[in-house]
């Protein structure tokens, strides 16, 4: 537990960062590199291993609200305040292509996982999902280095009126479901405190689980059929999904804003205002 290295750009504030997946590499195998996403729209390629800088690329105008890279690691997508998805290379620093379908809302999430085309009769090596903050996603299925990418799914989930802006609202959240493959799960302000699971088999939801708030974080586990969500009220809780089991942890200062499931979902961190806490799950 000691801080083993540390990145830091003036003036800038990091919004997302993500791990270039290295899925069975052990620690110092290879170089383990980071990519993080700061306010003036730029994003920088860390490598751990060199403690160095590697890149620095400028896709977008305005500032990064979310970053990972695809499922093979051979490109970086990233989401802007305003909207617009970027996918650079980060071995020459170019961005290849722009998607201005979510435009005019805030990136919120952007996930990548490896699928076949025949799973979905489109061609491609990976799907990928943005949601954005008006309570959209779209899911693409994607071949960079053939230039491929085409929208198999566009959601958006309704919501009562709202005088507040999108930026004070719960954030619209979603995520690839690990053990039931062609599923994906979805939070945010709606009709109803819930988590919505919908299937890109079947296009509609197939499962809903109630929730007690409005949630403001959200992982499931890559192990499990577990899922937690963090909610505004100080409050974490851990769902298993087969039966809806229930069971809420208190412990954080503030809203938990984060909460991400470990690789191997044996431990679980979560995040509020001024402490991360590192679950540990037994048994």
């Amino acid at each position: 537990m000691e801080l083993v290295v540390q990145f830091q750009v003036l003036n800038q504030s990091c919004y997302c960062l993500a791990w270039k997946p290295h899925p069975f590499v052990a620690w110092g195998g290879e170089s383990q590199h980071v990519v993080a996403g700061y306010s003036d729209g730029t994003m920088r390629i860390f490598s751990i291993s060199r403690t160095e800088m590697e890149m620095k690329m400028h896709p977008h105008a305005v500032a990064l609200m979310a970053v990972t890279y695809s499922a093979d690691g051979e490109m970086i997508l990233s989401g802007g305040k305003d909207g617009l998805v970027a996918i650079s290379s980060p071995r020459t620093g170019m961005t290849i292509r722009v998607l201005t379908d979510h435009k005019g809302f805030p990136i919120t999430v952007l996930q990548c996982t490896r699928k076949q085309y025949h799973d979905f009769g489109v061609e491609g090596n990976e799907l990928w999902l943005a949601t954005s903050a008006d309570r959209r996603v779209s899911v693409w299925a994607s071949d960079w280095l053939k230039d491929k990418c085409e929208l198999l799914d566009w959601l958006s989930f309704p919501a009562p009126a709202s005088s507040e802006g999108s930026s004070s609202l719960p954030p619209s959240l979603a995520a690839f479901c690990p053990w039931e493959p062609g599923t994906l799960v979805y939070v945010g302000f709606g009709l109803q405190k819930e988590a919505l699971f919908y299937s890109l088999h079947k296009k509609q939801v197939v499962k809903k689980i109630s929730l007690p708030y409005f949630a403001t974080s959200l992982s499931l586990s890559p192990a499990a059929c577990f899922m937690a969500v963090g909610f505004g009220e100080r409050l974490l809780r851990l769902l298993r999904c087969l039966d809806s089991d229930a069971q809420d942890y208190a412990g954080h200062d503030d809203s938990v804003h984060l909460c991400r499931f470990a690789p191997s979902g044996r431990r679980l961190l979560t995040a509020s205002h001024s402490a991360v806490l590192v679950w540990e799950f037994r048994g």
